[in-house]
């Protein structure tokens, strides 16, 4: 079976659209005036009654007929939707432009790293050379 939303499976696609509200469980409990425990139960339910369905609808601001028609290849397709052909057209199609040096950026990144290394470095010698100071003295 595939890891697509079964066609029937009411739990799974409330599950699934507050996944892509990017709200918790405990959110949604919270906007449905229950706990945590109650909303994992539901999201396992294949069938949910028409009133606690409207109230899940209600918590996730959609409408019931969202829940019920939900679909993964929909919102693939929804989003799909948002294409803008005006920007980035090439004579080969699509093109990504990148403004800056990948090379160089890693090269950068490369020496930052060094210096931070050698500065850690001098600190831990100067602590060695405090403690020594210290140990001499006694």
């Amino acid at each position: 079976m595939s890891t697509l939303t079964k066609p029937n499976h009411m739990g799974r696609k409330i599950s699934r659209i507050r996944e892509l509200k990017d709200m918790k469980q405990e959110a949604l409990a919270q906007a449905m005036g229950t706990n945590q425990q109650t909303v994992s139960i539901l999201e396992n339910s294949e069938e949910i009654d028409d009133e606690k369905l409207k109230e899940v609808a209600k918590a996730l601001g959609v409408s019931v007929e969202a829940i019920k028609n939900f679909s993964d290849e929909g919102v693939i397709n929804y989003f799909n939707t948002f294409s803008d052909n005006s920007i980035n057209q090439g004579p080969i199609g699509n093109q990504n432009i990148c403004h800056f040096n990948p090379l160089d950026k890693l090269v950068e990144v490369y020496e930052e790293n060094k210096k931070l290394y050698e500065r850690l470095l001098k600190s831990e010698q100067d602590k060695i050379e405090y403690l020594e100071k210290l140990l001499k003295a006694k």
